[in-house]
């Protein structure tokens, strides 16, 4: 089945990000501990709350004060938190721009109030794009309630779109986000640590589209 449309994680795939980072700048006022707390693998509670928008910021950040006896102010504590978030590399918002002409994109992320804040400004200061112009649609888990690797947050967004799985590659950066996706009738692919999206797609210099390198699908 030919592929019409394209779901894109946000953190590793789109947007650059480091997940030590919150521990690495608490790590350089001296204070350990925090990756024990929260990581790539795995992390506590309180953040997977905020994620989910099942807690507001404030609440994050008093329960952030709790869970690391740190008594930062709400302006320190976004600044340790948003350590997480890197950049969007230029050649990535360009190839998503083009990508929009062609497919159908949509973008499909883990991810709380508080970074979605920090990087939008982001985007719009340094690369000025709007989130429009580079996807038709956007799916947080903070506003939906869900969030990967249950499959109701896949089903949720072929719904809301009326998009068919079989015609849906969902590109994203941990694996144990793809299977759910795959038993949905998803096509998939995992974005390892040493690819970048731009390794997914060849322009065809005849007639100027992009041609997905089906190689990479799982």
């Amino acid at each position: 089945m030919p592929i019409e449309n394209i779901i894109f994680d946000l953190g590793g795939v789109v947007l650059n990000i480091d997940y030590d980072g919150p521990h690495k700048v608490l790590t350089q006022m001296g204070i350990s501990g925090f990756g024990e707390k929260y990581s790539k693998a795995g992390q506590e509670l309180l953040f997977d709350n905020l994620e989910t928008g099942k807690i507001s910021p404030d609440a994050f950040r008093q329960g952030f004060r709790e869970v690391t006896g740190l008594n930062f102010d709400d302006t320190k504590i976004d600044h340790i938190w948003n350590a997480i978030i890197l950049d969007f590399p230029p050649a990535r918002i360009a190839l998503l721009k083009d990508l929009k002409k062609q497919y159908r994109t949509f973008l499909l992320s883990n991810t709380n109030s508080i970074h979605f804040d920090f990087y939008t400004k982001q985007l719009k200061e340094i690369h000025q794009v709007e989130w429009e112009d580079i996807f038709e649609d956007l799916f947080f888990s903070f506003n939906i309630g869900l969030k990967k690797p249950d499959p109701a947050i896949y089903r949720y967004t072929l719904g809301k779109t009326g998009i068919k799985p079989e015609h849906t590659l969902f590109i994203d950066d941990l694996y144990s986000n793809i299977e759910p996706a795959r038993q949905c009738g998803i096509k998939t692919i995992h974005l390892k640590d040493n690819r970048d999206i731009s390794d997914i797609f060849s322009k065809d210099n005849l007639t100027g589209k992009y041609i997905i390198n089906e190689s990479s699908l799982i």
